[in-house]
């Protein structure tokens, strides 16, 4: 996807919309050039995000790979969260996509990989997630290839108030958990609210995977 080096955005409130851009994408600004009456804003760090030691990818479904494409070496060896759906609004339906390899979370760990993908927070609403010291009432169902990476997830949103994660088995299941976003957002606009889900019927911690059969020998000649 090509990157966007340059836009302008006319105002007729220059401070006003500074403190908007600044609360909404977390831009920062330098001070106005004293030459003319432009602001230069500094948005998205991705080298200095994908630094850190577990990393969230929020971006458009469509960006994702290519976002953690461009930061791949420093993403090596580190948990990496895929929470992006694919999903287009087809009059007055919201509807799934099939990304290159399935899901959005597949394609993302095919781009990159010696990270280690967990896909995970598809579905709380994007307003509550953005005030995480406030409950909100949700499972989170969170699945992955590696078992240490979907548990350290898990930690993680345990400590979400009202949160459960649940583990819902391998990354291949990124595909329905991405689709049932769909779901819930034509709910959303059914009944002008915001659902999240939560299962029934769980009550135990997750039980531990069966062992791998053992490997059948070939005859010898």
């Amino acid at each position: 996807m090509p990157r966007v080096t340059h836009v302008e955005w006319p105002a007729g409130d220059a401070d006003r919309l500074q403190g908007f851009l600044e609360g909404l994408f977390g831009w920062q600004f330098d001070s106005p050039m004293p030459e003319m009456d432009y602001r230069m804003a500094r948005t998205a760090d991705n080298e200095g995000a994908a630094d850190c030691d577990l990393v969230v990818i929020a971006t458009p479904w469509d960006a994702a790979s290519s976002t953690a494409s461009a930061v791949s070496r420093q993403l090596e060896g580190k948990v990496v969260i895929s929470m992006a759906n694919a999903l287009a609004k087809v009059g007055h339906e919201f509807q799934p996509l099939v990304p290159p390899r399935g899901s959005v979370a597949a394609h993302v760990q095919a781009a990159v990989p010696d990270c280690h993908v967990v896909a995970a927070l598809h579905h709380l609403p994007a307003k509550e997630l953005g005030h995480l010291g406030e409950p909100i009432d949700s499972d989170v169902l969170i699945c992955g290839d590696d078992e240490a990476a979907v548990r350290t997830v898990s930690e993680i949103v345990s400590k979400i108030p009202g949160c459960r994660p649940l583990e819902a088995g391998e990354l291949s299941n990124a595909t329905a958990i991405e689709a049932f976003t769909a779901v819930l957002l034509q709910l959303n606009v059914r009944y002008k609210t915001r659902v999240a889900p939560k299962l029934t019927g769980i009550k135990t911690k997750p039980a531990a995977a069966p062992p791998a059969p053992p490997a059948e020998l070939e005859p010898s000649a």
